[in-house]
């Protein structure tokens, strides 16, 4: 591979902020995985937002973004799985598997597109040095006409990734121009209306700005919300266990108390001064809603559906290797927390404390208090037709 701007390189990065910025260009911020994507000819790499390797996890992307994109380019972009309610996040973690039968698998039945939203090196020419808006200009006339769903060759069935026998309500993969736009209230409309097709917030960028690798240049504007939570147990701080690690956060569904997440940022000192409060809490774990692992051994909730506990997290690849073990608590306890989205039942990531409230009916800590987000399509975002 011999390419103008050459792997490793480390994206471009955002720093936060509560308010959308005026005098930018604005996207949509997607949920997925960070990712560039370099070709040269018949060569093609994509390497995560801290330059490791992904190409083998994507088989399908790699056959599109060879199809797709000309013969020598890098491009910035984001890895994403379009499911029929819109991004998966939790989906698309599990494609990250050492298993190459795994890998193949799920490339046919969870495959992912790539959103892209800046452009490297086209051809001889190394376009970092270039203002976002040329870039921006640059990028749309690559993708031109060239850009939606698809696969890149009909092999026979069975034979490949490319052989999406998809199950209903699937689209297959493909690759998509983000939208952008200079428009502060249109971006503001985005920010309130897009979270519903599971996108996270904005990004502004100056459309001056040159692209700075590794550099916070660009801003992120993310929904953030507080929610009472039952804390429900905690996990002791892995290098002190008469500290807490982690707050176990619960909310019921009709009689059942789900798993939603944890909340974890506190200092030494306090993490250790919560052993003795929550003490007179500690109960019997057989005596606790939490008791069994929902998820597999069929605990049902009041919906019929299965009831998420922290046994759950065994399922996901961010868990491996991690021990689940909790101190049960009696659900007696709320906390205020703040939080950007959910994801299916659960927060999406990390929970940050606000205080605990002791005036608070832990019963009364229910989704039901959850803003719910405008319902979306992801195709009239990706097509365009959002605003």
């Amino acid at each position: 591979m011999d390419l103008p701007v050459m792997p490793p390189v480390k994206p471009m990065l955002a720093r936060a902020a509560s308010a959308i910025p005026p005098g930018m260009l604005y996207e949509p911020k997607w949920d997925g995985f960070r990712a560039l994507v370099f070709r040269d000819g018949a060569e093609l790499e994509i390497t995560s937002r801290n330059t490791r390797p992904m190409t083998r996890y994507f088989p399908e992307l790699v056959e599109i973004l060879l199809a797709v994109l000309p013969e020598r380019c890098v491009l910035d972009g984001e890895i994403v799985v379009i499911a029929p309610g819109g991004l998966d996040f939790e989906e698309l973690s599990q494609r990250v598997h050492p298993a190459a039968s795994r890998v193949d698998r799920l490339a046919r039945e969870t495959p992912v597109s790539f959103v892209a939203f800046d452009l490297l090196a086209l051809g001889d020419t190394a376009l970092v040095g270039e203002p976002l808006a040329r870039r921006r200009a640059a990028l749309e006339d690559l993708l031109a006409g060239r850009t939606g769903p698809g696969v890149a060759s009909s092999p026979p069935p069975g034979s490949g990734p490319a052989d999406t026998q998809l199950p209903p309500g699937r689209p297959p993969a493909g690759v998509y121009l983000t939208p952008a736009t200079d428009d502060p209230d249109l971006a503001a409309d985005w920010f309130r209306r897009f979270e519903g097709a599971g996108l996270d917030g904005l990004v502004a960028k100056p459309p001056a700005g040159h692209y700075e690798p590794d550099k916070r240049a660009m801003i992120k504007v993310k929904h953030e919300r507080t929610a009472d939570c039952v804390v429900a147990g905690y996990r002791p701080y892995k290098n002190d266990p008469a500290a807490v690690g982690s707050l176990l956060l619960g909310l019921y569904d009709g009689s059942s108390l789900l798993s939603v997440g944890v909340t974890s940022a506190f200092p030494m000192a306090r993490r250790r001064e919560l052993v003795g409060e929550l003490a007179p809490l500690v109960t019997a774990i057989d005596d606790h809603p939490w008791a069994r692992p929902g998820g597999s051994d069929g605990t049902e909730g009041a919906d019929g559906a299965a009831t998420r506990t922290p046994w759950d997290a065994g399922e996901s690849r961010w868990a491996r290797g991690r021990d689940l073990s909790f101190v049960p608590l009696r659900p007696e306890r709320v906390v205020e927390v703040r939080y950007d989205h959910m994801e299916g039942p659960r927060f999406r990531h990390t929970t940050q404390f606000v205080r605990f409230r002791p005036d608070r009916d832990p019963l009364e800590c229910t989704y039901e208090q959850l803003e719910r987000p405008i319902g979306f399509e992801i195709a009239d975002v990706l097509s365009g037709s959002g605003g």
